[in-house]
């Protein structure tokens, strides 16, 4: 059966019911506008038509010990002909008239249609985002090492090069809503500036202290409304006291400097923020928010929201370590097949976190984040390869709702916070056999 099907009855959503009456999830048609959207589509019908070439794109981030070719089958997409399996030259060829971009516009479109249906916690009225980078690994091509570089360390040049990427993420649930990538010689602060426009408004976002410049939180919370942010204080960086709005808790001025102005259209010679200063674990925090209303952000409620940052690193380790078993190394080896890998990657990552966000809409008082990636992906996926073959339609509503009542057994522990790894530098491993 293919793939957009099984994801339809997941939806609970048939074919012949009107348009409206229930959501879809990846219906055929929708995946066509995407493709209109990227400028791809076609009026020819070939065996492989772009909006299967999608499902496989899918497929390559679900099945990462088969080879494209078998996914292909596997799945099931090519329309009937003369013979029953396509050459495997055939996928090769379908890829790359779908380019990168169209799997970009499917996955932008969905995220957004996934957010609206997911109805996310808010903190103080405020969604809760995260931003942060990754890096990927391509194989070691020409192509690859011109488009996308390789790292250079005081080793020497690394074997393999790499995509830099910058995500961003809702914490409650794990759903990306907007990504950006580039060779690994762009900075981050570069692609955070892409996800200025497609952040939501009444939003706080979470940053690392890496992308600490006033040029680019001005415009974060400039270019909306309510959207605010939450950063560390840069070790060194000076300001003015403007007024003291509690105990450890200030209102500052910091000034820009002309080099960023003039990047920065509209930016003013000084940026008032509110710093709080707190002792945790142990150790002095010292965040800088754009949230300067005391009534409505309590500084001690602020300090602890910061902790939720974590959460993008645990996503960014589900899809590397879960979804992609640890095969850290993408398989496509021209630049614009890695690209349309990756956003396959985040749309499939994307897909079973939003089956997860409706599985825990069961579960009064827990999150999405509470429940087991690694379990709840293994059970989806294994409804979608093999339990929709072997039923008959009927029985599928019966069978989501034996998935949907198993979520309370997907549920994790709870966290012990007081488990405390800090960072350490590691010994520099010789190259040379130690003396016995």
């Amino acid at each position: 059966m293919q793939l957009v099907t099984a994801l339809t009855l997941a939806n609970r959503y048939f074919p012949n019911i009107e348009a409206g009456a229930l959501q879809q999830l990846l219906p055929e048609e929708f995946i066509s506008q995407c493709l209109h959207k990227a400028g791809v589509a076609t009026v020819r019908r070939r065996r492989l038509p772009l909006e299967s070439l999608v499902m496989v794109v899918l497929g390559m981030a679900l099945y990462r010990d088969k080879d494209v070719w078998s996914i292909a089958d596997k799945m099931q997409i090519a329309l009937p002909g003369r013979r029953e399996l396509v050459a495997p030259s055939a996928v090769v060829q379908g890829r790359q008239r779908l380019g990168s971009e169209a799997i970009r516009q499917v996955f932008h479109q969905t995220q957004k249609l996934w957010h609206q249906d997911a109805e996310h916690p808010r903190w103080c009225g405020l969604q809760l985002l995260g931003v942060d980078g990754v890096v990927w690994r391509t194989p070691d091509t020409v192509e690859n090492t011109e488009a996308f570089t390789k790292p250079i360390t005081t080793a020497g040049e690394s074997a393999w090069p790499m995509v830099r990427m910058v995500c961003q993420m809702e914490l409650t649930s794990h759903l990306l809503t907007g990504a950006a990538m580039d060779k690994y010689s762009t900075n981050e602060m570069i692609l955070a500036e892409q996800l200025i426009e497609t952040t939501p408004d009444n939003s706080v976002t979470l940053f690392d202290r890496g992308f600490y410049s006033l040029g680019l939180l001005n415009a974060w919370q400039s270019k909306g409304q309510n959207r605010h942010w939450l950063i560390p204080l840069k070790k060194g960086a000076q300001y003015e006291v403007v007024e003291k709005l509690g105990k450890q808790d200030l209102r500052v001025r910091i000034a820009t400097s002309p080099q960023a102005q003039k990047k920065w259209p509209g930016l003013p010679t000084h940026v008032e923020a509110r710093l709080l200063h707190k002792k945790v674990k142990g150790k002095e925090r010292f965040i800088l928010t754009s949230m300067l209303d005391t009534t409505q952000f309590m500084g001690d409620e602020i300090v602890d929201l910061y902790s939720q940052r974590w959460e993008i690193e645990l996503g960014y380790r589900e899809i590397k370590q879960q979804l992609l078993a640890n095969e850290f190394t993408l398989r496509s080896k021209k630049s614009e097949m890695v690209k349309q890998e990756l956003w396959g990657v985040l749309l499939c990552y994307n897909l079973i976190r939003y089956q997860m966000v409706r599985m825990a809409k069961t579960l009064p008082g827990i999150y999405p984040n509470e429940l087991s990636f690694t379990l709840c992906a293994n059970a989806i996926v294994s409804l979608f390869e093999y339990g929709f073959t072997l039923i008959s339609s009927h029985h599928i509503p019966k069978e989501l709702d034996d998935l949907t009542r198993k979520a309370e057994f997907f549920v994790l522990p709870f966290r012990r916070e007081e488990r405390c790894y800090p960072r350490q530098v590691k010994r520099k491993i010789s190259k040379y056999p130690h003396k016995k």
